[in-house]
């Protein structure tokens, strides 16, 4: 009876879905070559082809598809015996704010990857606008926030940064109307860059929307009764980026940051940063 390695399937699982050999390298924190000879040592036990390398992206055999849902219930399995029968991991909550417009698609890769990590961890997310966020996390109510902004204050980092973009419904024709109808939140941070491009352009324009919630925003973009701006790479996928040809303005550049607070959580925050770190860096 042969007997498959965890340390193996967790790196296989970490390939498949982050979607190559560095960024698995770099989430579990070994070399390149050390993921590359257990992926090697999984297919020569398996005597199977587990990784499609006649391309340059990473693709699962059918092989390699079947063995991907057993190597994440093992590993998850694996990770629950040593949680629930050992005193060293660590046990708390740690409170991350995130704006609206940028939950997806990273964050949710997070959660689950820091759970794995530190199963007696509880991640409470808060999902506002960057403003609010900032504000809470001044009063010490949030531990770690992201934002999304033109500058970044002095105990803050970077992460990525990004150009916001005209959206708009597929094949829609709001953008060509005059005045220019928009949809954005009272509190968008975006809102008053967007206005003042437009201004600048001599553009007429008129608010669609006054409103809090983003699926209200989405609503009305989707069904051609206005456009709005997002970040590259957040667009949700019943929504399209305009293809305006110039006729609207450029829009400006914007900072993913990141504040964290250390309040005796350190290890679990710091590790928790790390991945959002990875995350958005490679968004």
């Amino acid at each position: 009876m042969r007997n498959l390695d965890v340390t193996t399937l967790r790196s296989f699982v970490a390939v498949a879905e982050l979607g190559g050999v560095t960024r698995a390298a770099g989430f579990l924190n070994l070399t390149q070559s050390a993921v590359s000879m257990q992926l090697k040592r999984l297919e020569e036990l398996l005597n199977l082809s587990l990784i499609d390398r006649s391309s340059r992206a990473v693709s699962l055999t059918a092989s390699g598809e079947q063995l991907l849902s057993y190597a994440r219930r093992m590993v998850s399995l694996n990770d629950e015996v040593m949680s629930r029968l050992t005193d060293q991991s660590l046990e708390g909550e740690i409170t991350l704010g995130v704006p609206h417009d940028i939950v997806y698609p990273a964050v949710p890769k997070v959660l689950q990857m820091f759970n794995a990590s530190f199963p007696r961890m509880k991640v409470q997310l808060l999902t506002s606008y960057t403003r609010e966020l900032k504000d809470q996390y001044r009063r010490g109510e949030v531990d770690v926030i992201l934002t999304t902004e033109i500058g970044i204050d002095p105990d803050g980092e970077t992460l990525s940064t990004k150009p916001l973009q005209w959206v708009g419904a597929p094949d829609g024709s709001a953008w060509k109307q005059r005045p220019l109808r928009l949809a954005f939140g009272r509190h968008c941070i975006f809102r008053s860059g967007a206005i003042k491009s437009l201004e600048a352009r001599g553009l007429a324009w008129e608010m669609a929307v006054e409103t809090e919630s983003d699926r209200t925003i989405e609503a009305t973009v989707s069904a051609d009764l206005a456009v709005a701006a997002m970040l590259e790479g957040t667009k949700p996928d019943h929504l399209e980026v305009i293809d305006h040809s110039g006729s609207l303005p450029e829009l400006t550049q914007q900072k993913i940051n990141l504040y964290a607070a250390d309040k005796g959580k350190g290890e679990a925050v710091e590790a928790l940063c790390d991945q959002l770190r990875q995350a958005f860096t490679m968004m």
